[in-house]
């Protein structure tokens, strides 16, 4: 052993495991489905067999009169109680938003929209008298394709609407006229983001308790604080009496980011029946009802010059909104509209989007929500260019991004960027993927017409993090703000209580605020107790999603930390008979300022600020305080993800090499917690790429309903990763800090897709419809090859 003089490291920064994953992996914990409250009643629902129908008639009497059922309600039952599920972004003033009961009272528009509720002693009992319901349904035709659902040629979603258009969202900076107007390169592509299933690992499960003063819901969701006021507005139910508890939630992805017809049903059935109540969903129940994400026709015009910087950028994008307007089902869009133009620089930009109804499961967000879609759009069209000039993809953007030393820089977009090094991310992950190298091993395997070829796929991506600031979504119409709350209580004995109103669903924060919390006020990591999600215990909050809970959630506690620190200095100076301005705080101790010997510890001041002994006047007993952080810009991480694709020119298959993502997210509060989420970011990323889609026949049946339909990859089926990041700090917020959730979602998708393409470019492949299977691999080659035949 080696003595040192060298400090000890931080908490901040430093690698430590997840505290709570003892307990979640080993499953000793609280899931929403294991609380079993006594006299429960489990619920199940009848959903719709139609994509689209009307509902003449719902005979029950039968499954009334089975053993063991409590209670059957049909949506005529409750028609005059359940109100309408909110949309809370209305994007335009002349916005389109029907009335969307959460029990169907006399017409379905999905397949999956539930029409009758059985309540009975068991889940088994529930669901065997489904069957002893008939409905009469008078079939209508379904809306299925986006582009039909425009022209209305298979009829309305909502008749009473008179259209399938929801919306028309427009934003245009610079003259576009002049930029596409004699420009030496005009590229126009169609893409199509698949729509997509969230698979969370804890399906959605709600238990709803009458406690004599109210109710307490608890339930799988990633919005707490939100889906408390949501339930009050829609069900009448005073906001106070309605308690909200996530209790530990398996994942979310954007999936729980919802108010959901079961949450809204099940407060209602408690209340009618004085019970708790109970529902789980099943895997394929999920697959039909929870929210879809992505979903959109992408009509991409670009503008460059023959040096290949950019003239000009155009979107038209049809965004399928599916049969009704979930909580912010219109935004998510619109939140990509501020990153097509990602990190480049450009003299125009027009965007346009229309919400279109059609008769499928709604979607919302989903990991990245617009983000992804934005980045896949621009990255495909910048190696696109790359081809069409002949230039090198890295050469090309090299040519056209935003250099380090121009930050802050407004974008063609309408964002300040306050910081970002893409040189310097890009030169890593060059060094580590050994670009050069594998270009020339591509270009023998292409001299020498190997029937498998080498694609390199690069992807340089921006996002913007940390969902707010309040004043910015205002702006666009978003119904709330975008602050988060948190509360820091120093206990008697030292021991620290957080209080935070982001609530996690799978991202470490019992860890990561531990460790600033410890970082801040000099106490152990193990002496830090982390509270959140329950509306009892952390009352003030705006939730999780959009990669914000570090960003803002963890900001506001780093500020309750500071506040904590300065109500602790009076008191420290008081016992100390020393001048406030005289102590410094480190390592959790106060001392006089060059007087290092003589000081007082954070838990000595807290004990006497308990015993109130002797505290100076106007001081109240007690070392606690809260704060709320609203930031004035979102934060920006970006980064160059590159993959090397080998592609089977006989088969279609694809196999994924080697994958190298550099990713500057600011500062890092935990290497460890990063890793993990970029690891699952690349994993849905690369999902989209090859694997995920969900697929509706003609009659607006969904075909992948089980995860024998519906193709996710397992742990075998992806590569290892390279991951590296580089540092600027965010300037918004004290941290530095930037999101790093949904990096690896955004990212990864073109990366894969454009290594494919590369590989087949020479084959007069230039695109490949996702997913990228092997039998769409294969059509694309055979079309291309047919297509060169008959040009010659």
């Amino acid at each position: 052993m080696t003595a040192t003089n060298e400090a000890p490291a931080g908490e901040v920064g430093t690698p430590r495991r997840r505290s709570e994953d003892a307990r979640l992996i080993t499953g000793r914990t609280r899931w929403t489905d294991n609380i079993q409250p006594q006299g429960t009643l489990h619920v199940a629902f009848l959903r719709s067999p139609h994509a689209h129908a009307r509902i003449s008639g719902v005979d029950v009497e039968q499954a009334r009169g089975r053993p063991g059922v409590v209670a059957v309600l049909t949506g005529a039952d409750l028609a005059e109680e359940q109100g309408s599920l909110p949309c809370a972004w209305p994007v335009t003033e002349d916005i389109k938003i029907p009335d969307h009961p959460p029990l169907a009272v006399d017409e379905v528009r999905f397949v999956g929209e539930p029409v009758a509720i059985v309540v009975a002693r068991d889940r088994y009992t529930a669901v065997d008298a489904l069957e002893e319901i008939d409905v009469d349904y008078e079939p209508l035709p379904a809306v299925v394709d986006m582009e039909r659902a425009v022209e209305q040629a298979d009829g309305l979603v909502h008749e009473s609407l008179g259209t399938n258009e929801s919306y028309t969202w427009v934003f245009e900076n610079g003259d576009m006229d002049a930029a596409m107007r004699d420009a030496p390169v005009v590229l126009e592509r169609r893409y199509v983001q698949q729509r997509l299933i969230p698979s969370a690992m804890e399906p959605r499960a709600v238990l709803a308790v009458p406690d004599g003063d109210g109710y307490t819901l608890y339930s799988a969701t990633q919005i707490p604080h939100v889906l408390r006021l949501m339930l009050s507005v829609v069900t009448q139910i005073p906001e106070h009496q309605i308690r909200v508890v996530a209790p530990d939630v398996g994942g979310g992805f954007g999936s729980k980011l919802q108010v959901t017809a079961e949450e809204v049903l099940l407060l209602l059935l408690a209340r009618r029946l004085g019970r708790p109540v109970k529902w789980t969903e099943s895997r394929s129940e999920g697959n039909l009802t929870v929210h879809h994400g992505r979903d959109q026709i992408q009509k991409i015009t670009l503008a460059a010059e023959r040096d290949g910087r950019i003239r000009g950028l155009k979107v038209d994008l049809l965004a399928d909104m599916g049969a009704y307007l979930m909580l912010v089902t219109p935004g998510i869009p619109i939140l990509g509209a501020f990153m097509y133009n990602g990190i480049y620089k450009m003299d125009a930009y027009s965007f346009t989007c229309r919400g279109i109804f059609t008769t499928k499961t709604p979607t919302d967000a989903y990991r990245g929500a617009g983000r992804p879609e934005a980045t896949f759009a621009l990255e495909r069209m910048m190696d696109e260019l790359a081809a069409e000039l002949d230039l090198d993809p890295i050469e090309v953007r090299r040519r056209n991004w935003i250099k380090h030393e121009e930050f802050p820089y407004e974008t063609i977009a309408g964002l300040t960027y306050d910081s970002g090094n893409y040189e310097a991310a890009t030169d890593r992950a060059l060094a580590l993927f050994e670009y050069d190298k594998l270009r020339a091993e591509q270009a023998d395997r292409r001299e020498r017409r190997d029937p498998v070829q080498l694609g390199i796929g690069v992807s340089t991506y921006t996002e913007m993090c940390g969902l707010a600031p309040s004043r910015v979504l205002g702006s666009l119409s978003y119904g709330a703000g975008g602050w988060e709350h948190a509360a820091v209580r120093v206990l008697p004995s030292g021991v620290v209580e957080v209080v935070t109103g982001s609530s996690p669903h799978g991202q470490g924060h019992a860890t990561a605020w531990a460790q600033i919390t410890a970082d801040r006020l000099g106490v152990p990591f193990e002496d830090v107790r982390v509270l959140h999600g329950d509306t009892a215990v952390a009352p003030k909050g705006m939730d999780t999603y959009g990669s914000r809970s570090l960003a803002v959630g963890g900001v506001a506690l780093y500020s309750a930390c500071d506040k904590v620190i300065e109500k602790a200095r009076k008191v420290a100076a008081h016992l100390m008979e020393a001048s406030e301005q005289d102590l410094e705080f480190t390592g959790g101790r106060f001392s006089v300022r060059g007087v290092s010997e003589e000081g007082r510890t954070l838990q000595e001041v807290a004990t006497a600020a308990f015993a109130a002994h002797d505290l100076p006047d106007g001081v109240e007993p007690s070392l606690d305080a809260d704060a709320t952080f609203d930031p004035e810009n979102f934060s920006f991480p970006h980064g160059t993800h590159l993959c090397a694709a080998e592609v089977d020119t006989e088969t279609g298959m694809v196999r994924i090499r080697s994958y190298v993502a550099v990713d500057d997210i600011g500062k890092v509060i935990n290497p460890l917690i990063v890793e993990g989420q970029v690891h699952g970011g690349l994993a849905q990323g690369i999902a989209q790429a090859l694997y995920e889609e969900a697929v509706y026949d003609a009659d607006g049946n969904l075909q992948t309903t089980t995860m024998a339909d519906y193709l996710l990859p397992s742990a075998a089926d992806l590569p290892d990763f390279t991951l590296d990041r580089t540092e600027t700090p965010a300037t918004s917020n004290p941290l530095g800090v930037k999101g790093v959730g949904e990096a690896g979602t955004i990212a990864s998708t073109p990366a894969v897709v454009n290594a494919i393409v590369d590989a087949l470019r020479p084959y007069g492949v230039d695109d490949v419809p996702m997913p990228c299977s092997p039998e769409r691999v294969w059509r694309a080659l055979r079309e291309a090859t047919e297509q060169a035949g008959g040009a010659q």
